[in-house]
């Protein structure tokens, strides 16, 4: 595909994920995240061919006009959608396939000081939620999606919806049926329980403060009632 057709396709998968996305203009002109990948484009161009200073001052500058943080040496794939994107950071090992949605906060950190594989792998379709961290070289397997707020430092298998610090997996989407299957989360589960348990003596006390202030009250009146000497 031309890099035009991948600009295009850009543009629409934006308008696709965000419903606030109103026109292909407003993407084009008001969108950081459109911004930064079309920087990230030109910039990964020149870092492929060996260019040393050039691919890291185009996206320095992205970064200062976008809050987007993407490495010239990351590889990322068609349909690539930033949503908001303040605070997004991309690692120079980082791969991502298409139709991925990163949202603000979101980071593809790494592990380790070595010139190594150090970052993650978005498999394709993944979600990564507002403020989520995924560090390391981890996979994250086709169509799953990461939290809000987690943070990833193991594989996680395709389909999986993975939540908490860190990361667990509490769901699989399954593609045959289209639905969401949760799995048993013993975390949750004792949660649900202590809550129940808190209402359950919120209730008692109140009972009893009800039963106490009618003593109170019976007391009071035996009090009125009997004759002074």
């Amino acid at each position: 595909m031309s890099p035009f057709s991948d600009v295009r396709d850009d543009i629409r998968a934006t308008m696709a994920r965000d419903p606030a996305a109103t026109s292909a203009v407003e993407v084009a002109l008001f969108y950081p995240g459109f911004h930064a990948r079309l920087a990230h484009r030109l910039a990964h161009a020149l870092h492929r061919r060996g260019l040393p200073l050039a691919p890291r001052g185009i996206m320095h500058l992205a970064r200062f006009l976008t809050g987007i943080e993407i490495h010239p040496g990351a590889v990322i794939g068609p349909r690539f959608v930033i949503d908001h994107g303040m605070g997004v950071v991309v690692g120079e090992t980082a791969e991502i396939g298409p139709d991925v949605t990163l949202y603000q906060g979101v980071t593809l950190g790494g592990t380790s000081t070595r010139r190594t594989k150090r970052h993650p792998t978005l498999r394709g379709g993944n979600v990564v939620g507002a403020g989520a961290k995924v560090i390391g070289a981890v996979e994250v397997g086709e169509g799953a999606r990461i939290g809000a707020g987690s943070v990833v430092i193991t594989n996680v298998p395709p389909n999986a919806t993975v939540v908490g610090v860190p990361g667990h997996i509490v769901a699989f989407h399954d593609d045959s049926n289209g639905v969401l299957q949760r799995l048993p989360d013993p975390e949750w589960e004792r949660l649900n329980q202590l809550d129940e348990r808190v209402d359950e003596l919120r209730d008692l006390i109140a009972h009893l403060e009800e039963h106490v202030g009618a003593l109170h009250e019976d007391q009071h009146a035996a009090e009125r009632e009997t004759p002074r000497a």
